[in-house]
């Protein structure tokens, strides 16, 4: 608006905050411009407002500077400062004077890689005037002059886009865009100052999600991608001069000219480095933003982008690391980015940052190691790089211990893994957080840490001792915690001197499972027990004083419980009947009937029908037992219908329960020889019968008549014979953990390995997700 006779143009100039300048010996100065026209009554008719913002430099300022005198005359000659201002310009002044790196405010935007915009300038960007919106057709006149005017005219717009109010204007002026675009793609080799100022200017575009496509379309990330591949190439080129330089001094120590060459090769080699470091990082970070839409991150996958950010992270450069791994950390949750990760030995250069100081980089490189750690090659690997004592030894920082923990489970789920864990300190940690908890209910990611661990028989017996066992039997039979028990129920699964630990508490656990609670914790109690395979324990007493055995006959029903707790009752049923006079107890009860009858109901269920078999594999062994077996029961003939079921688990305890039948009773024992040779037989002519004579062979089997005749072609009798008299269980049973695989061969104690923790119809009990 133009004034008019009857108008008048008034301004006011009002101070704001004064700051020091962020990389410079310089005050910048923020300031509010007020214009108004007023009419001629004095009435304001037309106001605007805008902030301006002016930086002094004092490149005389050093050490031996009176700060007091050049505060005056900075007020002096500034006449937007406020003499009342005097004393805060003399303390920043005094800040400058002191100063060794960015102000800790500044520092402190620069530490998250969320908020991109929050980038610190970069060193050489100076500039002789504010930065004008007004003024861009003559910054862009620069872009076309000599290589200082472009990085000066760059610098500038570099200004105007920091100010995320002028992006509008600038997005549709393009003329500019189109020049900062040509100026980057055939100068950015000649210049890394000048490359990182226009990828700055980009930058402060894909801050914002509704300027991606204009970053799209002048294809700025794919240049981005090459500028980067080339700077890497040009890293690996200037170490290995710096080495080459290096050894050559080592070679000749006395040779000055070798030493004066290596220190100025050095002190380039510096100065190149962090203008390198600037670029990458800018460049990085433009590409971060842009990667919130998948198609385009899949496309820059597809360019490697992968193996640029492994490859940076060789750097020493904070904060370039803390852009690197958090991108990777994004990347990570998808298949192919983890593959190519694995593929570059990310593990290997990710355990160099652990630990570190900086917590921020501390933090998402332990976020990385969490996402990579759902791998299984690659859970292993970070065993072998050392990984295992570093997380460890994070246990104890409140810090970091909750993300360690859950790294730590990962890896503690793999068997061969389990055992390494003997060799830290973390075991008594993880019994220290368990027992500070008190009564309080325990953390789900750190009981179920311990319960992996219990698993490994070295694990246990370093939880047990001292009175390791005793506090966690005391709190969970006191709470009624299913998790603390399950982790129990782990350690009473392994041989020798753990399972005598249990003797003192086998009355605890038999008390617990007649009384009302939740069922989850009454499983876990049964299993405990039945993993007791003791000899020294005396299960008829037990039964007895505990009146156990009508609890166990009223959970045979098929529907009378959930399947698992049934299931767990038939697992009980055959540890108590390797006992002579338990099993003739169970035999009277009527427990045999019941167990067939469940047969019948569970027929489709392998686990269910494997333990149910195995029950009659031990009652065998004993006369009374036997005999009810054998001569009440249709016991031997259900055995001879599975002895050709699919699960070889199955057929293998029934050929060893039927080999024990036909030793002790001549009329069964001709029946199974006969169901044998006929099953032997019908599987001979099948295989026969399936194969097509061709018209171009005579014979069957080739040219030879007598192929036939091969002696190795008459039926074996392995398999058929009954076995010599007098024969222990153990001939039949073979050692197996019984933590195993179920679709194997028997357990320990010729028990057949139970799917304990991983029933095909469950999923895993407990699991993390994947953070971004």
């Amino acid at each position: 608006m133009q004034p008019d006779e009857s108008q008048y143009l008034k301004r006011k100039c009002r101070t704001g905050d004064i700051d020091v300048h962020p990389t410079e010996k310089a005050l910048v100065v923020h300031y509010e411009v007020e214009a108004s026209v007023l009419g001629e009554a004095g009435n304001a008719r037309h106001e605007e407002k805008k902030e301006c913002q002016k930086i002094i430099r004092l490149r005389s300022l050093n050490a031996s500077t009176d700060v007091s005198a050049l505060a005056r005359k900075v007020v002096e000659e500034c006449k937007i400062i406020h003499p009342s201002k005097l004393a805060e310009v003399e303390h920043l002044l005094l800040y400058l004077q002191n100063r060794k790196k960015p102000s800790s405010k500044l520092e402190k935007k620069e530490k998250k890689p969320s908020k991109p915009r929050e980038l610190l300038p970069f060193e050489g960007m100076e500039i002789d005037e504010e930065a004008n919106i007004n003024k861009t057709d003559d910054y862009i006149e620069l872009l076309y002059e000599s290589m200082p005017e472009k990085i000066r005219g760059s610098t500038l717009i570099l200004h105007l886009a920091r100010n995320p109010d002028n992006l509008e204007e600038l997005l549709h002026n393009k003329t500019l865009l189109g020049a900062l675009t040509r100026v980057l793609r055939e100068d950015w080799k000649h210049s890394v100052e000048l490359a990182t100022t226009i990828i700055y200017v980009f930058f402060c575009f894909s801050s914002f999600s509704q300027f991606h496509g204009l970053i799209t379309h002048y294809k700025i990330g794919l240049l981005c991608m090459n500028i980067i591949e080339h700077e890497l190439k040009k890293y690996d080129l200037w170490q290995d001069e710096l080495e080459k330089k290096s050894k050559a001094c080592e070679e000749d120590p006395e040779n000055q000219s070798l030493q004066k060459e290596y220190e100025k090769t050095l002190k380039k080699y510096q100065s190149f480095l962090v203008k390198q470091e600037q670029l990458l990082r800018v460049a990085f970070y433009l590409l971060l933003n842009l990667s919130e839409d998948t198609r385009t991150e899949l496309k820059m996958r597809n360019k490697n982008i992968v193996h640029l950010l492994v490859k940076s992270l060789e750097r020493e450069n904070q904060e370039l690391l803390v852009l690197v791994v958090s991108f990777l950390k994004k990347l990570s949750i998808f298949l192919e980015n983890k593959n190519d990760m694995a593929e570059m030995d990310t593990v290997e250069k990710l355990a160099r940052l652990v630990p570190c100081e900086q917590e921020d980089l501390m933090n998402v490189t332990l976020r990385l190691l969490l996402n990579l750690s759902f791998d299984t090659g690659l859970r292993t690997k970070m065993v072998h790089v050392g990984l295992l004592p570093k997380l460890t030894a994070l246990l104890g920082d409140d810090t970091y211990k909750h993300i360690a923990m859950r790294i730590l489970y990962h890896i503690s789920v793999d068997d061969k893994s389990k055992s390494m864990f003997a060799y830290t300190d973390c075991i008594p940690q993880l019994m220290q957080m368990v027992f500070e908890h008190g009564e309080e209910k325990i953390d789900t990611e750190l009981i179920s840490f311990c319960i992996n661990l219990a698993a490994n028989e070295t694990n246990a017996q370093i939880i047990c001792e001292g009175n390791g066992l005793k506090m966690l039997m005391k709190r969970a039979l006191k709470l009624k915690e299913p998790l603390m028990m399950k982790m129990i129920r782990n350690i009473s699964q392994h041989d020798g001197p753990l399972k005598q630990l249990f003797i003192e508490y086998v009355g605890d656990l038999a008390a617990q499972i007649k009384q009302e609670g939740g069922e989850e914790f009454v499983i876990e109690c049964l299993g405990t027990m039945a993993n007791l395979t003791i000899p020294d324990l005396d299960w008829e007493l037990l039964l007895k004083e505990y009146n156990l055995v009508p609890y166990l006959k009223d959970h045979l029903k098929p529907g009378s419980a959930e399947d698992d707790l049934i299931l767990e009752v038939v697992i009980m049923i055959g540890t108590v009947s390797m006992d002579d006079s338990c099993a003739v107890m169970l035999a009277k009860s009527g427990i045999i009937p019941a167990l067939i009858e469940l047969l019948n109901a569970q027929q489709e269920d392998d686990e269910f029908v494997c333990q149910i078999i195995y029950v009659f594999y031990q009652m065998v062994f004993h006369q009374a037992t036997r005999d009810v077996i054998i001569k009440d029961t249709q016991a031997p003939a259900y055995l001879i219908d599975l002895m050709h079921d699919k699960n070889v688990e199955i057929r293998q305890v029934c050929d060893n329960t039927l080999d024990i039948i036909a030793e002790y009773d001549e009329e069964w024992g001709k029946k199974i020889q006969s169901e044998k040779f006929r099953w032997h037989n019908s599987q001979w002519l099948e295989m026969v019968e399936s194969r097509q004579m061709e018209d171009t062979e005579p014979y069957m089997y080739g040219d030879d008549p007598d192929a036939l005749e091969q002696p190795d072609l008459f039926y074996s009798t392995d398999g058929m014979m009954a076995p010599e008299p007098g024969l222990s269980p153990d001939f039949y049973s073979q050692s197996y953990s019984q933590n195993g695989d179920f679709n194997a061969c028997n357990g320990a104690d010729g028990r057949p390995a139970t799917a304990y923790g991983f029933r095909p119809d469950e999923p895993f009990f407990h699991g993390y997700g994947s953070t971004r």
